[in-house]
């Protein structure tokens, strides 16, 4: 099984939430924070800003698609069917690789702004590079939004029609040996939780 381009792209975004935070936070004007809290008789009258954002079309645009991909991810997890019957032999948890991930909120503190087209249209570039390298390697799985939704990554032994094999798998919470049921998605295996 291979997940479609647009499925496949809203999972890559959607690990991006912490960084669409990072870049709406820094897209509140410093003057904005020095207000006062709106009180109650003013609320509703002019005297009340509720748009901190400079630019808050793009602020609100990557925060949406950041929370509904990882929505959507959630969702679609849940609807894997599992049609393959494997036994466990072993497993070991390994890390997930997040140092992909860890570049973008790096450079989100050195300058990137979304009042700076050029450095905003470079860094968008600078995405879909590494979504293209993800997705082609087989790795869109492998994704710091997954461990925020309970999943883990194991190496792991399996015994699948009478043949052994060593696979990387994904589950939802502890993999320990015995039968499972599976379903296979880009080189992984997603045991069911």
């Amino acid at each position: 099984m291979q997940f479609n381009l647009l499925p496949a792209f809203l999972i890559f975004l959607g690990s991006y939430l912490p960084l669409a935070i990072i870049l709406a936070i820094q897209d509140i004007p410093s003057s904005w924070w020095s207000k006062s809290i709106c009180s109650p008789d003013i609320m509703f009258s002019d005297k009340c800003s509720y748009n901190p954002f400079m630019n808050p079309s793009l602020s609100l645009t990557f925060l949406g698609i950041s929370v509904f991909a990882i929505l959507l991810a959630r969702s679609s997890l849940g609807k894997i069917s599992y049609p393959f019957r494997i036994e466990v032999k072993k497993a070991k948890a390994i890390p997930n690789e997040i140092i992909n991930y860890t570049f973008p909120y790096v450079v989100s503190f050195m300058g990137i702004s979304y009042s700076e087209p050029q450095k905003l249209l470079g860094f968008a570039v600078f995405l879909v590079w590494m979504f293209a390298i993800t997705y082609k390697s087989g790795q869109i799985l492998m994704n710091p939004l997954l461990l925020i939704l309970g999943w883990r990554l194991y190496e792991a032994t399996i015994q699948i029609n009478n043949v052994e094999k060593d696979v990387r798998v994904l589950k939802a919470g502890m993999l320990s040996p015995g039968t499972s049921t599976a379903q296979t998605i880009q080189e992984f295996y997603i045991i069911k939780g």
